[in-house]
């Protein structure tokens, strides 16, 4: 109870802000920012498309974010393991996540076709490099005290990988995670901008074009409350997985 407190607390916050600026105090034009209510009401009028969407776009975000982990896990160990393929590679991954991903949009879709294909590449696309920098940057900051313990017991390198590097790595490997979790919705949702046949992303560029705000905002909160669920989701994943971290790192 206590740790939703004060979620909850700057949720009424941010929502008395909203009415505020949009309903006591008008000082953002409806058009841009409707009021609450009217999101409300909007929301109320089109459940079940509006959760439809949700349901949508919360499988292609997860789905992207999936494929992200197992293939930049997979790099970044690769990138820890060889400096030559660290030296060969590391500059290409710099360069493909300079490139604005929107601007791949449409060479996906002629690539890849409609539907959820160039969605989960999009995902994909910003997903993939802190996944990779945080796991390549985890695997090679193992602490000088436990790979020298691993030395002096003899350990081969497959047992010091296991025992020693990949827990030491953990922690930094979920600060990538939790990057890029919000980063797969965002992917999500650019893609169904460009290739969607459903999903939020699709809704809020179809009603924002018959000038349907109110129901545009209410997708754009959903993708909102979609990231949040997911990111406590990631967050509650590595508290199960890393029990000892809490206990060995100092708190505010």
């Amino acid at each position: 109870m206590r740790a939703a407190t004060w979620p909850a607390l700057g949720l009424v916050v941010a929502l008395a802000v909203w009415w505020l600026v949009t309903a006591a105090f008008p000082l953002v034009h409806p058009a841009v920012l409707p009021p609450p209510g009217e999101v409300l009401a909007a929301f109320s009028a089109r459940p079940g498309e509006l959760l439809g969407g949700l349901l949508a776009t919360t499988v292609e975000t997860v789905a992207g974010f999936a494929i992200s982990v197992v293939a930049g896990v997979l790099l970044g160990l690769a990138l820890a393991a060889s400096r030559v393929v660290e030296r060969m590679f590391s500059p290409l991954l710099v360069a493909v996540n300079a490139v604005p991903k929107i601007a791949l949009g449409p060479l996906l879709v002629v690539s890849l076709g409609w539907g959820q294909r160039p969605i989960l590449a999009m995902v994909f696309l910003l997903c993939f490099f802190p996944i990779v920098l945080s796991t390549a940057t985890g695997l090679t900051t193992t602490p000088a005290d436990l790979a020298e313990l691993a030395r002096s017991l003899d350990a081969s390198r497959w047992q010091a990988f296991r025992k020693v590097r990949l827990p030491a790595a953990l922690p930094q490997i979920f600060v990538g995670l939790k990057v890029a979790m919000p980063l797969a919705a965002i992917g999500a949702v650019i893609g169904e901008f460009q290739a969607g046949e459903g999903g939020l992303g699709y809704q809020i560029v179809q009603y924002s074009g018959i000038a349907d705000v109110a129901t545009a905002w209410a997708a754009i909160i959903l993708v909102a409350a979609m990231s949040i669920v997911l990111y406590f989701g990631l967050l509650v994943v590595e508290r199960l997985a890393l029990p000892w971290v809490r206990e060995t790192t100092s708190s505010r």
